[in-house]
């Protein structure tokens, strides 16, 4: 049977250890000339967001998106050796999207609001870059808002891989943005309290309807939670 899955990345499938903070500053910094005040707010928000959130909140104003992108892919591929470093991807991950990657008629990508240099940056450190169908996913520059990368996704799945438009889809992420994504776009979700969000936090947030797990440690089980999505 037919399934779409959609991975997030930070604290999701990797622990970056603060590496992203530092990517958004950098970035702030070579676009204004100076330090930001505070640290990017992240929680799952897209880098279009978090990047003009930076701005706002220093009362500047902000750039044109494409020299945002430009400074954070910099930022990103200058501290890929220090993610690689200090980062590590969190437990069964390999393993999940190895299983994931071998079923028949399953497409398993990425739904991130990282932009796709840095999401490249990212799972290539922890050699995760070819487990995934990188070219279908959805990334911070397609859109502002997180439940808007779902169609992002959906149509590059279709187009390069011919998928039916409605193919069940399935969000496996640590935010309740990741479960609000879901929910509002008619996706499956599985929720993992990998990250700042705690499982009750993330059962409050809807994802109720599916077990949340503690992590993607038990690959059983996980391929089992994706299976149940399968002809939905």
């Amino acid at each position: 049977m037919e399934l779409f899955v959609l991975w997030d990345i930070d604290h999701t499938l990797i622990e970056n250890a603060g590496v992203s903070k530092e990517i958004y500053a950098a970035a702030f910094r070579a676009l204004s000339g100076r330090e930001p005040t505070e640290p990017a707010r992240t929680e799952g928000r897209t880098d279009r967001l978090i990047m003009r959130d930076m701005f706002v909140r220093e009362g500047l104003t902000v750039p044109d998106w494409h020299f945002i992108e430009a400074a954070l892919t910099r930022a990103g591929e200058a501290r890929l050796e220090e993610l690689r470093r200090r980062g590590t991807a969190l437990p069964g991950v390999h393993d999940a999207l190895k299983a994931a990657s071998a079923q028949t008629g399953w497409v398993s990508s990425v739904l991130t609001g990282n932009i796709s240099a840095n999401a490249r940056v990212k799972l290539a450190a922890f050699g995760l870059d070819s487990l995934l169908d990188l070219p279908v996913g959805a990334y911070g520059a397609d859109a502002e808002l997180r439940p808007h990368l779902v169609a992002v996704a959906r149509e590059r799945a279709q187009r390069l891989h011919g998928v039916a438009a409605d193919i069940p889809t399935v969000l496996v992420g640590d935010t309740p943005r990741d479960v609000e994504a879901a929910l509002t776009t008619g996706s499956g979700v599985l929720a993992v309290a990998s990250g700042i969000h705690t499982q009750e936090e993330l059962t409050g947030a809807g994802a109720g309807a599916v077990e949340v797990l503690p992590d993607l440690s038990n690959t059983k089980r996980v391929l089992g939670i994706l299976e149940s999505f399968a002809g939905h």
